[in-house]
């Protein structure tokens, strides 16, 4: 059995992820950090569908947690094939408002953390005869958002990242790809008023928002045989927004 460790992935795009891999007949490794009940609750909703699932709680910014983590997902799975690098956090407001301690916050957790949990597992992923790392970022790291600075910035160095990444690692069989999700149905952005969902549904040619599924979808497509000659390329996912 595949075995698919997804960061973040107590709800939202990470959630959703964790259902679709395991509808593929994968054991889902399911991260979390603080939404322990969330997480647990979803385990128990892919079990009851026949999945194989195993909650793992570790923060993505501290490298000893996310070490145990991966030692954990050796120890019951045999392994990593495919790594889906999701947790985020965000900040809405201005540049001035982005304290020193909110950006290096959004930093650690949507930039280091994805640094992090590749790091401490891509000795595990080399030994996967088709192993696969997908990041996701955001349309804010392609274009850059307003009052979205430190977001922007670590979305934009995901996408440095996983460009680079695939380069060094082609040599060993491993491909690396970004998805770039648009504004999506998600408890990150449920803060925001009608007004603007309304202005971003303006400005995406498929007269939409986004859905969580519509984003695993994409993330489930990389990680397949289908996409094994793809490397290196950020997928938006976001209705051809402008």
């Amino acid at each position: 059995m595949k075995t698919v460790l997804i960061t973040g992935a107590s709800r939202g795009i990470g959630a959703a992820c964790a259902e679709a891999f395991a509808k593929e007949g994968f054991h889902v490794f399911l991260n979390y950090n603080n939404s322990g009940q969330k997480a647990l609750m979803l385990c128990e909703k892919i079990r009851a569908g026949g999945g194989v699932c195993t909650p793992l709680q570790a923060d993505v910014t501290d490298m000893e947690q996310v070490r145990r983590m991966v030692s954990l997902c050796v120890y019951h799975g045999g392994g990593i094939d495919v790594l889906v690098n999701n947790a985020g956090v965000d900040f809405y407001g201005t540049f001035e408002q982005t304290e020193p301690q909110i950006w290096q916050k959004i930093i650690d957790t949507d930039l280091t953390g994805v640094y992090n949990t590749t790091y401490a597992a891509l000795p595990e992923i080399k030994n996967s005869k088709s192993g696969r790392i997908i990041n996701v970022s955001s349309v804010w790291g392609v274009h850059g958002a307003s009052c979205e600075v430190a977001y922007s910035a670590a979305k934009a160095g995901v996408i440095g990242l996983t460009k680079a990444l695939a380069k060094e690692l082609g040599p060993s069989g491993i491909t690396v790809n970004c998805v770039a999700p648009g504004y999506t149905d998600t408890d990150m952005n449920s803060g925001f008023d009608a007004d603007t969902v309304s202005d971003v549904i303006n400005r995406t040619p498929l007269s939409r928002i986004g859905s969580a599924g519509d984003v695993s979808d994409a993330v489930v497509w990389l990680a397949s045989e289908k996409a094994s000659f793809i490397t290196g390329q950020i997928i938006g996912v976001d209705g051809g927004f402008m």
